[in-house]
């Protein structure tokens, strides 16, 4: 699996967006160790959790651009194989080096898109990408991991990584609550009443829809808002 050469670039640029951190709320606890084998935590080298992303290749992670934007890549360190962050299982690896999406500036224009190589592999399942567009028709339920809070006023986040169920939204709904959706980069998802998203430091999780890689946790406004969708990062444009 790569990302496409014609949109990617290697770059290492300035500071993360401030508006672009989501997380999970109204999900569940992730109980079963072999549901999301894939499923990897982005963390400072001193173990402090940031965002997330999932194992595309033993050696590779997708994750939000947003996430690396700005970040030397040896002061990255993915956490794999852990359900709770304050154990010690699993494996760890700094990363060697990242691609993001060329273009890319800030989440809500697209392209929030990143592929860290790691320096040591890691031996668990990937996540196989989505096979067609079909996914992202209207309605599709995917489901979104993470490890970020679950309120929007949270400042505590749980160390138990968490999930949630959430419909895809038509690309006319999305257009009409972002006025900078971009169908071709994004897709979005939510229910129209609020009270289940992403939300800080979800930011780079998987969408996954059939067990396969759909989307990435972009940004949003606020956290589970009614009529405020989360809003996805449309893996088939960048990555085969």
């Amino acid at each position: 699996m790569r990302l496409l050469a014609a949109v990617l670039a290697l770059i290492v640029i300035a500071v993360t967006p401030a508006h672009a951190a989501p997380r999970i709320v109204g999900g569940v606890v992730v109980d079963d160790a072999d549901e999301a084998p894939w499923m990897v935590a982005l963390t400072t080298s001193s173990g402090y959790q940031f965002c997330g992303g999932a194992l595309v290749g033993p050696g590779l992670v997708a994750t939000a651009a947003h996430c690396v934007y700005g970040r030397k890549p040896s002061s990255i360190t993915v956490v794999g194989g852990r359900l709770d962050l304050l154990t010690d299982g699993g494996s760890t690896s700094v990363v060697k080096h990242y691609q993001i999406a060329e273009g890319y500036s800030t989440p809500s224009r697209g392209k929030d898109i990143a592929l860290l190589t790691l320096v040591q592999p890691m031996p668990y399942q990937v996540l196989p990408l989505a096979a067609t567009s079909a996914v992202y028709a209207a309605r599709n339920v995917g489901v979104v991991y993470g490890w970020g809070r679950q309120a929007e006023g949270d400042t505590n986040k749980s160390p138990l990584l968490h999930k949630a169920s959430i419909p895809i939204m038509a690309d006319a709904q999305c257009s009409g609550a972002y006025a900078r959706y971009d169908a071709t980069a994004m897709f979005c998802a939510g229910y129209p009443e609020g009270g289940v998203d992403a939300c800080i430091d979800d930011s780079g999780g998987p969408f996954v829809v059939d067990g396969r890689l759909a989307g990435i946790v972009s940004w949003g406004i606020g956290c589970a808002r009614p009529n405020t969708p989360g809003v996805y990062t449309r893996v088939r444009t960048y990555l085969s």
